[in-house]
């Protein structure tokens, strides 16, 4: 078993600039699933900043877009762990200011997304690190380099 993908794309930008969205995707999914072994189906929307903004405001308060938002599933609705919503703008500015390029900041989005799904959090500094940890390695094994690399 693995991660089933339900992949929409609602802004036609996401397939311009990346081409294969759906391979990127789920690659970035069996990542994450590799290290966690934690298996289901994951709704994922590639959308824009303006349904992100509404997003952000309407469930969880914050008046803003945002890059990644993850929405898990009751336990009572297993296999489905969830919902991931990724906008395009905020991604795409994100990795430009970093040097990235956008298929690998979509890469490490998805595999934020789905470890919030599983419960994962970055709010205390300890489950952060356990978090980015868990997001390193799975990126190392698809040749991504560290996102959070902060120099010497």
């Amino acid at each position: 078993m693995s991660i089933t993908l339900d992949l929409r794309v609602e802004t036609p930008g996401w397939t311009d600039e990346i081409g294969a969205p759906e391979s990127v995707c789920q690659g970035a999914l069996d990542a994450a699933y590799a290290l966690t072994g934690i298996a289901g189906e994951v709704a994922l929307l590639l959308t824009d900043d303006e349904e992100m903004h509404g997003l952000n405001r309407d469930w969880r308060g914050k008046d803003k877009p945002t890059d990644v938002l993850s929405f898990p599933a009751d336990e009572m609705d297993a296999p489905f762990l969830g919902d991931i919503a990724v906008g395009l703008g905020i991604s795409r500015g994100d990795a430009d200011t970093r040097g990235l390029k956008l298929t690998d900041h979509l890469t490490h989005l998805v595999i934020h997304g789905y470890l919030h799904l599983l419960g994962y959090d970055h709010i205390i500094e300890e489950e952060a690190r356990e978090m980015e940890a868990l997001e390193v390695q799975a990126l190392a094994s698809l040749g991504i380099s560290d996102p959070y690399d902060r120099g010497p």
